[in-house]
């Protein structure tokens, strides 16, 4: 069966790890009939979180698609991971939903993860609701927890709900939507309604109040009503708080205990009656600037959000078809790499369990398997006018590490199961690092690139190293040096001989003319890997023909990329050749490439020669009760402190840090804050190393180099 677009409801499961989502959907499905009994996370028997790896931590690692019929409508459910390391399966399922429902831990209050949450829903302007979950702890809080809400996110999150009690004995809630309360038995499920008692109508009454205004805001008709009535009638009321929640101008409160199956069903039926459907939200945004309308009349149009490698299926690929409708058998063409895709099987999904249908339209969700040629973030299109839809921004990678395998035979596999993996999940990162001479695997935390390993081990029967990646240090100069070399070379026959004299100086925006010399050509140039060279000729009488100018300079080079303290790259030099010696026969370019090489070898160690190191702007968000803690451990890091700032409920750390002194940071972080901060860093410039570090560096390499 397929659905209409105003009878779609995409809704997106988020909150911090640990507070109930995937416990919640798996109420939710049962509430609405679409299975026939609850898991339990800890039982590993839950429709979301099916997979191996999820069922021994016990916890989502992966976005899960779950759908369940309420009513006349069809909500698809998308369950996310809480844990920051996974924050690219939040921002691919906030693409394609259109309702957040934020589940807040009624013990904890608002954590860090609700925060970070926060400010990406605001990002994608998603309508949000919030449920207060596990009412039933000893330690909830329902006031708190609401007065937390008020305080992080604003006026605008009122509650439609509140306990009567919480803690052990919870099992009543009082609503001021519909202005009645729920009591439920001791296995939850359907609840009794009866009357408010008379010692709650008041507060009732004027939570119900604030609903009423709030919705007839919005619409000038209602607020004529509102005014002339006093009231709205409940589809009056229902028509209001669609247009504020879809506007972001309301975040509605519930109460419940999914664990308990309490509250779940009156939280779907809100979902079913007031949630926005795609057809009340924006138009979706195309590349150059243009919208593309959810018309289910229109050409077909849908994104891909999400793609697994399955074993014995191959590539399974999660989309929203965007417009149009998608029927089996349909033929697309990708608009990124002009392929065309058929598709011969569409599925809904409920978590691993996949149920064919012949048709899906606008504003739905669904999965195919087996397309040849498209991948996540790729939009296919139907018709002759290309549409494409603005790709998912994935957030930046905040973690490193080398990657190896102990057979070599296994590296070309290794290589190619790490290129599936970066399609399935654009924030794993994978570098080949010629520098570095690793292969280099970015992620989003320790967990991330841990999940990654398990999974090539596991999937793909490969071994894989981990290793400490090496930084790319840089090498320079602080002072001028004056350097020459002769080359010379006779081993029968003609022979080799080229003298080059140079000075090696700093180099510097806007510095001046070589002091004495007299400078026939010039040439600055931006460095592969970062900085300046300047290579100057000021050659006077012709003591070295111009024709041997290349080879010098390519001598030169040959040695900046391997610089003589570390092997690093040299960086930020001028090189002038003021002098030498030619001879009429021996002579030649591969005489004056070695004499311009071991010139500015020995140039470079009587100039100040100092390594330098890549420093990080480091941004860390943290509780002020540990914000001693992160102080203290940053100092250890050689970091400077740039300043403190503070950031709704939080305290912001600005800081220099060395790349060297970032490595494992994540795991660091967390468990030094047990999970109440978060850091961002992003590259800065480079700095010379203290001397200490440098001697050690030197040491090193002089080992290695021994070997």
């Amino acid at each position: 069966m397929s659905y209409e677009t105003k009878k779609i409801r995409n809704v997106v499961l988020l909150g911090h790890s640990g507070c109930g989502k995937t416990t919640f959907s798996e109420t939710m499905l049962f509430e609405a009939g679409a299975i026939a009994r609850r898991g339990r996370v800890e039982d590993g028997n839950t429709v979301s979180d099916y997979t191996n790896i999820e069922k021994t931590r016990g916890n989502s690692i992966f976005t899960s698609l779950m759908n369940a019929n309420w009513r006349d409508c069809k909500i698809n459910i998308v369950d996310t991971p809480g844990l920051d390391d996974f924050a690219g399966e939040v921002v691919s399922a906030l693409s394609v939903t259109d309702t957040a429902v934020v589940i807040v831990n009624g013990a904890n209050g608002v954590e860090v993860g609700t925060e970070l949450l926060w400010e990406t829903i605001g990002d994608y302007q998603t309508p949000a609701l919030f449920v207060i979950n596990q009412l039933d702890h000893s330690k909830a809080s329902y006031e708190n927890t609401l007065e937390q809400m008020r305080e992080r996110f604003g006026p605008n999150v009122i509650p439609f709900q509140y306990p009567l009690n919480q803690g052990g004995d919870f099992n009543t809630i009082v609503d001021a939507l519909r202005m009645t309360m729920y009591v439920f038995g001791p296995d939850g499920g359907k609840p009794e309604k009866v009357a408010i008692p008379d010692s709650e109508i008041g507060r009732a009454q004027e939570m119900h109040n604030a609903l009423v205004e709030a919705a007839a805001e919005n619409d000038e008709g209602l607020m004529e009503q509102f005014f002339e009535a006093g009231s709205l009638t409940e589809e009056e009321l229902a028509k209001g708080l669609t247009i504020a929640l879809a506007k972001q101008e309301i975040f509605p409160v519930f109460c419940c205990s999914a664990i308990n199956n309490m509250g779940s069903g009156r939280i779907m039926g809100f979902i079913n009656d007031i949630a926005p459907s795609p057809a009340d939200r924006e138009n979706k945004a195309l590349v150059g600037g243009e919208v593309l309308k959810p018309d289910p009349n229109d050409a077909t149009t849908l994104f891909i959000y999400k793609t697994i490698s399955e074993p014995k299926v191959g590539n399974v690929s999660y989309f929203k078809v965007f417009s149009g409708s998608l029927k089996t058998g349909d033929e697309l063409e990708n608009a990124q790499n002009r392929n065309s895709e058929r598709f011969n099987q569409i599925f809904v999904a409920n978590g691993k369990e996949r149920t064919l249908v012949n048709e899906l339209k606008a504003g739905d969700l669904g999965v195919t398997v087996k397309l040849k040629h498209s991948h996540t973030n790729n939009t296919l299109f139907s018709g002759s006018k290309e549409k494409v839809i603005r790709p998912i921004r994935f957030p930046a990678p905040k973690i490193r590490m080398a990657v190896s395998t102990p057979s070599k035979s296994d590296i070309e596999k290794m290589t190619k199961a790490l290129h599936i993996l970066q399609e399935e999940d654009p924030t794993i990162q994978l570098e080949h690092s010629r520098e570095l001479k690793q292969m280099i695997l970015h992620g989003q935390g320790q967990l991330h690139l841990d999940i990654a390993k398990y999974r090539l081990e596991k999937v793909y029967g490969i071994n894989l190293v981990f290793e400490d990646p090496r930084i790319p240090y840089r090498e320079t100069i602080t002072k001028p040096a004056d350097a020459h070399y002769r080359h010379k070379k006779q081993s029968g026959g003609s022979g080799q001989f080229g003298e080059v004299h140079m000075r090696i100086e700093p180099y510097f925006e806007g510095m001046p003319e070589p002091e004495g010399l007299t400078v026939r050509s010039s040439e600055i140039e931006d460095l592969p890997w970062g900085g300046k060279f300047a290579y100057y000729w000021c050659i006077v009488g012709g003591s070295i023909d111009t024709k041997f100018t290349q080879a010098i300079r390519k001598g030169i080079m040959l040695r900046m990329q391997e610089g003589p303290l570390t092997g690093s790259p040299c960086i930020d030099i001028r090189v002038s050749i003021y002098d030498g010696k030619m001879h009429p026969v021996d002579s030649n370019d591969m005489a004056f490439q070695t004499a311009g090489s071991i010139a500015f070898k020995q140039g470079f160690e009587l100039a100040g020669s100092q390594i330098l190191e890549p420093i990080y702007r480091l941004e860390v968000l943290c509780d002020s009760e540990v914000m001693g803690e992160v102080m203290s451990d940053l100092q250890t890091r050689r970091a400077i402190i740039m300043g403190m700032d503070t950031e709704g409920h939080y305290q912001k750390i600005k800081a220099k840090v060395p790349l060297a002194e970032l490595h494992k940071y994540s795991s660091s972080l967390r468990s030094l804050t047990q999970g109440k901060a978060k850091f961002s860093q992003e590259f800065e410039e480079y700095s010379l190393v203290p001397g200490d570090v440098q001697q050690r560096l030197m040491n090193q390499y002089k080992g290695e180099d021994d070997s």
